[in-house]
């Protein structure tokens, strides 16, 4: 597994809240994959990443099948193909071969609610134009939400492929692999466990999820994330909330000569972390090295890095947590 821009440090070597993450990673899901081990440089944001995902993916009563496949599906629409060969090999460790497999082929499920489920999860990407909205509860809604910010995150600051060469597009591999992680893809998590990493209290879960973990989950992810925006002017963040809302996640044929357009009216010294924020909400893997090497003129922390890309992304995916109609929950 390559990291685009930076290396972090090992897992081992983690203390505090980092380490606090990584060991309930150890014990709950594959370990502190490279997802979480990018945003290690920012242990909040890690902790109320690793939070959403446990509570609306891992834990409570809702199919996993039908969790699996939102994230697969997601990560789909948002052209993350990491995410959709890591899940897609978790439907395989769930026994659902047929549909870890069509999926793997960008098809439709053959069976109608699979196909309905996939559906709603890729219409997501541009809440406002789809009129979306959803039927489903706390855990997949939640797991969707989870989706669209990992997404970004991944296609940011990881290269694609899971194994090397690609090796998890091959059929075998993913079915191997798939029966290596079959026991724990299949252990039923408590809900709850992952909230005693976070700061609760600072703010109020969405209406959404009801009294559900996984809402106080969200909302400390949005409020961890969004502190990203500090790096930025309040011009800045007005370009990247507005274009959010009026683009509706559309994907930028040219994104970099979309982003270059749409910050010439912001402050020369915000121009490139307001780039970089509006290529992690729309077209994450679009962030180049140069990009990267222009922001650490004026931050060089690997962690304000993470900050303002986690910004961009839960500004996106904010974007759809907002088209959500609590009634229908």
């Amino acid at each position: 597994m390559t990291y685009r821009f930076f290396t972090p440090a090992k897992a081992l070597a983690a203390t505090g809240l980092t380490a606090e993450v990584y060991r309930q990673l150890r014990d709950e899901f594959l370990g502190p994959v490279p997802t979480f081990q990018a945003l290690s440089a920012v242990p909040e944001v890690l902790a109320a990443t690793w939070a959403l995902m446990r509570e609306a993916l891992l834990a409570g009563d809702a199919s996993r099948v039908d969790r699996e496949l939102v994230a697969s599906a997601v990560s789909r629409a948002n052209r993350c193909r990491f995410c959709v060969d890591a899940h897609v090999m978790l439907l395989h460790a769930l026994s659902e071969h047929e549909l870890a497999e069509v999926i793997a082929r960008g098809g439709t499920p053959p069976e109608p609610r699979h196909a309905e489920l996939a559906g709603w999860a890729e219409a997501s990407r541009s809440p406002k134009a789809a009129a979306w909205t959803s039927p489903y509860g706390p855990e997949v809604t939640g797991t969707l939400l989870a989706f669209h910010f990992i997404n970004r995150i991944v296609s940011a600051l990881l290269e694609p492929d899971l194994l090397p060469g690609g090796l998890q597009r091959s059929h075998a591999v993913r079915s191997v692999g798939g029966r290596l992680y079959a026991r724990t893809a299949r252990e039923r998590r408590e809900p709850g466990r992952s909230l005693s990493l976070l700061d609760a209290d600072s703010t109020a879960p969405p209406a959404w999820a009801g009294d559900s973990p996984v809402g106080v989950a969200y909302a400390s992810l949005r409020n961890a994330a969004l502190q990203g925006g500090d790096l930025l002017g309040d011009v800045a963040r007005q370009t990247v909330t507005a274009t959010v809302r009026w683009e509706d996640g559309k994907l930028p044929a040219r994104p970099a000569d979309w982003a270059v357009d749409l910050v010439r009216d912001v402050p020369g010294t915000d121009r490139i972390g307001t780039r970089i924020a509006l290529l992690a909400a729309f077209a994450p893997s679009a962030i180049s090295a140069g990009d990267v090497a222009l922001w650490r003129l004026s931050h060089p922390a690997d962690a304000d890095l993470v900050r303002l890309v986690a910004y961009g992304a839960i500004t996106a995916t904010d974007h759809v947590a907002r088209a959500l109609t609590p009634s229908r929950l």
